[in-house]
């Protein structure tokens, strides 16, 4: 099984991505009758930066996907098995706010950027949806914890119902943020990195928001579906609601401490083949491989996925990357080790990063390795 065939063509989008980039740049004049400008090396970065003197802003926007849809039809499937009204049972849609608020707050640090407000976008196809006051009651809790996670002001937000856009009883959930480079000096940006820095991978909780659409598909495969029970005893849909880590206290608490980070990636969308984001020629080695999650040998098994795909596609246990001298090790390793559960981040000594003729990633202990052609999103 691969996420092309499941109906998601990176190569397909990827080139309208680009384009949209370059028209974009030739709008970045109309920020100088306020005095400010764009930071153009963030371009194709995960955040969106403006100089406006003596900060810079950031903005980011980002989407949800289709775990909602998991949550819904898992929801139902309990509700069948304990012949109970839907009135009263758990949505999960606490952990998909969370999933959502995570998906845009991890792309915001990525530059450095400290998210300042959220806003919430929830279009549905049919007004209806708002008729159920448990899984709406669920959403703005979870939203709420998820700003204060992520040390954010929830702002606002847009409710449209798109009939005919939407399918009924559905929803399509994103959101944008602002955020703070404040001083200049915390700027992440891809010209630190070095020759000799240390990969650090920061684990992942599951499969996070990203793959779900494989995911998907996978359980129509099954015959019983999201009840299928993993190894580890969950069922598949449970394990595959696990929340998003929300990974701003990570990057913050690290600058503040004084750790110089070289670079930052959210691992979402193409997988580990986002760890080679930065455009500089460099060859990411990764030596050493993050505790391998339960849900992952099972998508693998179930596709069944290749570790080539599975790798190229999924976070695999790894869904954060800090890149920084053996210098600063000590130091995010004594942020990461102040946290307690549940809040705790696992993270290991991934590889290191050295100077190359092209961009690649190489996984040593899986044989891959993906070259610079596979990632083309600027």
């Amino acid at each position: 099984m691969t996420y092309r065939g499941v109906g998601v063509d990176y190569d397909a989008m990827d080139p309208f991505k680009r384009m949209a980039q370059i028209a974009g740049r030739e709008t970045a004049a109309n920020l100088a009758r306020f005095g400010f400008s764009e930071v153009e090396s963030s371009r194709g970065e995960s955040c969106y930066l403006i100089d406006i003197g003596d900060a810079y802003l950031g903005h980011v926007e980002e989407g949800l996907g289709t775990k909602n849809l998991v949550a819904d039809a898992f929801r139902e499937l309990l509700r069948i098995a304990a012949a109970v009204e839907l009135t009263g049972t758990r949505s999960y849609y606490g952990q998909i706010a969370q999933d959502t608020v995570a998906m845009i707050v991890n792309d915001m640090i990525t530059l450095g950027a400290l998210p300042l407000s959220v806003a919430m976008h929830l279009a549905v196809g049919d007004s209806n949806w708002f008729s159920d006051d448990q899984r709406c009651r669920d959403l703005v809790e979870g939203w709420k914890k998820a700003c204060n996670l992520a040390r954010c002001v929830w702002g606002g937000g847009e409710t449209p119902t798109l009939k005919d856009v939407i399918v009924p009883g559905a929803v399509v959930l994103s959101g944008s943020a602002m955020g703070l480079v404040k001083p200049k000096e915390r700027l992440i940006a891809a010209d630190k990195i070095r020759h000799g820095d240390v990969i650090i991978l920061i684990e992942s909780s599951g499969i996070h928001a990203n793959g779900l659409t494989m995911a998907r598909k996978i359980a129509d495969k099954l015959p019983d579906g999201y009840l299928t029970r993993l190894d580890d005893g969950r069922t598949y849909g449970e394990t595959l609601l696990d929340p998003t880590p929300i990974y701003v206290p990570v990057v913050e608490d690290c600058l503040n401490r004084g750790a110089d980070i070289h670079y930052v990636v959210n691992i979402t969308g193409h997988g580990w083949r986002k760890l080679m984001r930065a455009k500089q020629p460099f060859a990411y080695i990764i030596e050493n491989l993050p505790t391998q999650l339960p849900i992952f040998d099972f998508l693998q098994k179930h596709g069944p996925v290749d570790d080539r795909e599975a790798y190229g596609n999924f976070n695999m246990g790894a869904g954060f990357a800090l890149y920084v001298s053996q210098d600063d090790v000590r130091t995010v390793w004594d942020v990461l080790e102040r946290y307690e559960y549940p809040n705790r981040f696992g993270a290991v000594w991934a590889g290191r990063i050295e100077q190359s003729d092209t961009r690649k990633v190489v996984i040593v202990p899986k044989g891959i390795e993906y070259s610079e052609a596979t990632l083309n999103i600027r």
